[in-house]
């Protein structure tokens, strides 16, 4: 058995709006040998997304059973009877399977998988060039109420407090330089 015999773990975290989801997509795409870590979640399906594409969609009572039997790596509830988490046979699936696995969780969540797998996982906090353009990112994606808006901003506000406790914290100003700076850091980080 070679010392990579055992799968990294990549767990990428942001305030909404800092652009994760479009970088996680980015490294997913860069031939890199990385598997997604599909995470589960009680809200109700949004128009065009897939069950175990997405989201593993449960119901709440679905949900807090899984919370019961400890079947989740991590898990929270955002907000009431919303819960987000990782199911563990998600992530062994992919370990088994010889891949890195990529989370794109929020940033309670990564600590909290940073936390079980210590060395094994590379914890990136992406960030927001600041709390300005993160509020107008937010904005001019026109798909939130302003009430939604200040509560996301809110969120972030508390989230970014949590930056320092990552590994790597990549402030996402240039989406191109972004993308490579992930890469980068995840290549070394899988490579070794």
């Amino acid at each position: 058995m070679n010392h990579n015999s055992k799968g990294k773990l990549i767990i990428v975290s942001a305030p909404s709006g800092a652009g994760k989801t479009t970088l996680v997509k980015h490294l997913l795409d860069s031939g890199l040998n990385l598997g997604f870590s599909v995470s589960a979640t009680s809200r109700p399906k949004r128009t065009g997304e897939t069950d175990g594409k997405d989201y593993f969609f449960l119901t709440p009572e679905q949900f807090r059973e899984k919370i019961k039997n400890n079947d989740l790596l991590e898990w929270e509830e955002v907000y009431e009877g919303s819960y987000y988490g990782t199911l563990k046979t998600e992530v062994e699936k992919l370990l088994l399977a010889k891949k890195n696995v990529i989370f794109d969780v929020d940033v309670v969540g990564g600590l909290n998988i940073k936390k079980k797998y210590g060395n094994q996982a590379l914890s990136v906090f992406i960030s927001p060039p600041s709390i300005e353009v993160l509020e107008l990112r937010l904005t001019n994606r026109c798909t939130d109420s302003a009430a939604t808006i200040a509560h996301r901003m809110e969120k972030a506000r508390w989230e970014l407090d949590f930056a320092p406790q990552f590994d790597f914290i990549l402030v996402n100003n240039n989406l191109e330089t972004a993308k490579q700076q992930l890469f980068d850091k995840v290549k070394e980080f899988t490579d070794c």
